[in-house]
């Protein structure tokens, strides 16, 4: 770990962000007027803190309004311009014409917010700035791609070479994910995660074996796991036990500097030979690995989504086609600020990808009174195919 925890983001980085949005919302809207940014992950993107507050963006100024912790913001960040506020009565007493259509996230603009805003901003009109921002964040700059890197290099040593060493008759799912966890934190990983949608439980993962990753979630996932109590579908059970003949799954985020990187790894506890189901598994677990390459040669400029789905829905026998991705209609997901930023690996995102993207490529297969194999990688879009930065896609690993 020879890199600086707490080092803020470039300012460079974050006037190159502004831009990039400025010069795509006038794409799209030549007569926007301004835009409130207040989400957590998208204040982080553009002013390289984390506050309670909300950024105002003009074509003339940037300015970043924080109600909490203001003296935190100002030593954290190289944004150029951060306020105090104490209400959204301050900002309406800085700016004299209130435009008549402001630009918000949508997907973060609660009845309760918007009545704060309207309160003291009398606008007539809103727009989604979602959209843009989902574009603009997806192509990675080459810090962000750094960042990333080094949370590869972490994930792949705590789930390829660390994971398989705790593996021992009588440990539970919980205690596996836990002892993982804080491996990843050990060697430099930010110890939790962030996921736009509201069912992603920011613990880090979970681990399941054999039949308890059959319990499906409520997020959007092609993985199961019973969870530590009813509420909490994550991390895993305290009471379910490793044995021999266990199938050992486990997905498990890593970050470094808020950048997130996803890897999933199987591993067989026993001798695969010894399992009935032996013969299947491997034949399932082979061609989650063969789909996981494919699906990476394809990472290139000017592929569409929908193509490398339908590529990979193709390769998939009967027998496997009803427990492909536990149901679900993707194959892989962008990575970044959150886990599951867009676009999806799926049928319905036809705009081609970008050198740079980054895409996490998850095929898994649910095995009915077995369990679910598959693998998981992250990869970063280039003119050859997807460059792996989590490791590489395994073979099917005993462990005695």
């Amino acid at each position: 770990m020879n890199y600086d925890f707490h080092a803020p983001v470039p300012n460079q980085e974050l006037k190159n962000r502004l831009n990039a949005l400025k010069k795509e919302l006038t794409k799209h809207d030549p007569y926007w007027s301004m835009v409130l940014i207040h989400n957590p992950i998208n204040l982080y993107y553009f002013t390289g803190c984390v506050s309670d507050g909300v950024l105002t963006i003009t074509k003339n100024e940037c300015i970043l309004w924080v109600r909490k912790d203001f003296d935190r913001a100002r030593s954290e960040s190289q944004f150029e311009d951060i306020r105090p506020m104490k209400s959204f009565r301050t900002l309406a007493e800085y700016f004299d014409n209130i435009p008549e259509t402001l630009y918000f996230e949508y997907k973060y603009a609660t009845i309760q917010w918007l009545n704060l805003v309207n309160k003291y901003f009398l606008f007539k009109n809103h727009k989604d700035i979602t959209p843009i921002l989902n574009y603009i964040r997806s192509y990675k700059s080459d810090y962000e791609l750094e960042c990333m890197k080094q949370s590869g290099k972490i994930h792949s040593l705590c789930l390829e070479q660390i994971l398989p060493t705790r593996l021992h008759e009588g440990i539970s799912e919980a205690e596996l994910c836990g002892e993982i966890l804080l491996e990843l934190i050990r060697n430099g990983s930010m110890g939790t995660c962030r996921f736009e949608n509201p069912h992603g439980e920011p613990v880090g993962g979970m681990c399941a074996f054999s039949e308890n990753a059959l319990s499906g979630i409520a997020f959007d996932s092609p993985d199961g796991c019973k969870g530590t109590y009813i509420p909490i579908q994550a991390i895993g059970s305290h009471n379910r036990k490793l044995k021999k003949g266990d199938l050992v799954f486990a997905d498990i985020s890593c970050g470094v500097a808020g950048y997130h990187t996803d890897k999933s790894v199987v591993y067989f506890y026993g001798k695969l030979s010894e399992h009935k189901h032996g013969n299947v598994i491997k034949r399932a677990y082979d061609l989650c690995i063969e789909i996981e390459k494919k699906a990476a040669s394809m990472l290139k400029p000017n592929t569409t989504p929908n193509d490398i789905y339908n590529t990979v829905y193709s390769m998939l026998p009967n027998e496997f086609s009803s427990g492909f991705m536990f149901g679900k209609k993707f194959i892989g997901h962008s990575i970044g600020l959150a886990m599951d930023e867009s676009p999806a690996i799926a049928a319905s995102f036809n705009t081609p990808i970008m050198e740079n993207q980054v895409f996490a490529i998850e095929p898994k297969i649910v095995l009915d009174d077995i369990g679910i194999v598959g693998s998981e990688n992250t990869y970063i879009v280039s003119n050859n195919g997807g460059i792996c930065i989590t490791g590489a896609p395994l073979p099917l690993t005993e462990i005695f």
